[in-house]
């Protein structure tokens, strides 16, 4: 770090020297003007040039006109005039009470001024630094963290500009912040380290024509760079916890799609190769009655299978960014009724009711939109009890059309409503509630739809499902919490 240069202190010293005797030879000009004669008057004026030497010029500015000061009173004002000698003893006596009163004053208003602005500047310091702390809380992005140390340096210091370069993690910032108008003069560079390793540079550049940094300015900037140091690591932290956390998440949702397909493709598989060792048992005499039982086990088993399989090649295209609609317009009732039709035997032990009106068609991929009625016509086939009834409704809403899907189930807890909607999250209400991927792949259509989807309650205690889809073309629409 660049500290002050000799020639920064000289031009310090030279401007004290130059107040200092620039104060007492205007005092003795107008003293003269005022009371040539007097020496009293002369001598009041000098005092307050003494005070406005200390004022402006510090210590030095002081001491040099009280000196100086002493020195004219005693050749213009005092007998024999216009020579150094004094030739009375009181005339003596009141140009060294001058001169001890005169450094006495310049040097105590000079320390007064200089505590006031060092308080000042304590202050002033005091809250950017606060300001940098709060900052470094604040959870706003990095960069922006820095653009505002950056623009927040520019006027306590008198800059032209003010760069930060750093880096966090993989990610490197070049922040600069300048003030318009404003030539560059020398540049202060200050390490931005934290526990001995460097993490980048903060480089303060002064205005043209205005000196270096004084040390309470350094210090400032030390106390900002380690500010930035901390909202640095702070940054390298937080992405160390969220890849952490990704970690984690990652390896929960891992086991859980171990734990989910190795339970949901071991039960089919069970019950498929149960039927089929026993049609192959040659001494097991089975009815025809018992044989189509089987077979219809089998077959049912086999459909729950591929939907299973289905289901997760479908998370994997949704994963992918691969899930695309090939849409065309469709009529919604014809594809409900397609649906009905195929799951009548899974939907044999309730009451399924429809509510149809007068429906455009709408511009979607009827396959697609074939396998949300399924997963969502499952679920409630799942959740409701024998001889319960479920609800199917499809009727225009706004720009939309409104598709509604209710059971007598269990029904579903508001809080966990949105949760549900995430793969391999499965109602707990039922025993076997499947495999938690049925409304993650509804959800993932629909929104490629640009529609949307969500869980409400029935007046019976159940589940209604509703999504809704724009009768227009629309583009992938951002899920709204339920």
């Amino acid at each position: 770090m660049r500290r002050l240069s000799a020639a920064s202190g000289d031009r310090v010293r030279v401007r004290s020297v130059v107040i200092g005797v620039a104060t007492p030879v205007s005092a003795t000009l107008v003293a003269l003007l005022l009371h040539p004669e007097r020496e009293l008057g002369a001598i009041s004026i000098h005092l307050l040039a003494v005070v406005i030497a200390a004022a402006l010029g510090g210590v030095w500015g002081g001491l040099f006109s009280s000196v100086v000061g002493f020195l004219l009173l005693n050749y213009f004002f005092t007998s024999p005039r216009h020579t150094f000698r004094v030739a009375n003893a009181d005339d003596v006596i009141g140009l060294v009470t001058f001169l001890v009163v005169a450094l006495i004053v310049g040097s105590l208003l000079a320390r007064v001024l200089s505590e006031r602005a060092r308080a000042i500047r304590s202050e002033r310091d005091a809250r950017l630094l606060s300001y940098f702390a709060t900052k470094v809380l604040s959870g706003e992005p990095l960069e922006r963290v820095l653009e505002d140390f950056a623009a927040s340096l520019l006027e306590p210091l008198g800059l032209a500009r003010c760069e930060i370069r750093a880096r966090a993690g993989q990610e490197t910032y070049e922040v600069t912040r300048e003030r318009p108008d404003m030539r560059d003069g020398g540049a202060t560079v200050v390490p931005v380290d934290i526990g001995g390793t460097e993490l980048g540079t903060l480089i303060a550049v002064s205005v043209a024509d205005q000196g270096s940094l004084d040390d309470d300015d350094l210090r400032l900037l030390q106390a900002a760079a380690r500010q930035i140091a901390l909202a640095l690591e702070r940054a390298r932290l937080d992405t160390q916890i969220a890849d952490a956390r990704l970690e984690a998440d990652t390896n929960r949702a891992r086991a859980a799609l171990f734990s989910s397909v190795t339970h949901d493709l071991r039960t089919p598989l069970s019950s498929i190769k149960a039927g089929v060792s026993s049609l192959l048992q040659e001494d097991v005499v089975l009815g025809e009655d018992q044989r189509r039982e089987l077979l219809r086990t089998v077959l049912e088993e086999t459909d729950r299978l591929n939907r299973l399989v289905g289901n997760l090649l479908d998370l994997a295209k949704v994963r992918a960014g691969a899930l695309t609609p090939a849409k065309e317009p469709t009529a919604l009732d014809e594809v409900l009724e397609a649906v009905l039709h195929r799951m009548r035997p899974l939907l044999a032990h309730v009451r399924v009711r429809t509510l149809l009106r007068d429906v455009p068609d709408v511009p979607v991929d009827p396959v697609q939109v074939d396998q949300v009625l399924t997963n969502l016509l499952e679920n409630a086939a799942r959740f409701s009890p024998p001889g319960g009834e479920v609800l199917v409704s499809v009727v225009p809403w706004r720009n939309s059309v409104q598709v509604r899907v209710a059971d007598q189930g269990p029904g579903v807890p508001p809080e966990d409503r949105e949760r549900v909607f995430e793969a391999f999250v499965r109602g707990d209400a039922v025993e076997g509630a499947g495999s938690g991927l049925g409304l993650a792949i509804a959800r993932a259509i629909v929104l490629a739809h640009g529609g949307r989807i969500w869980l409400g309650g029935t007046p019976g205690g159940g589940t209604a499902a509703v999504f809704e889809l724009p009768l227009s073309d629309a583009d992938p629409a951002v899920q709204e919490p339920a």
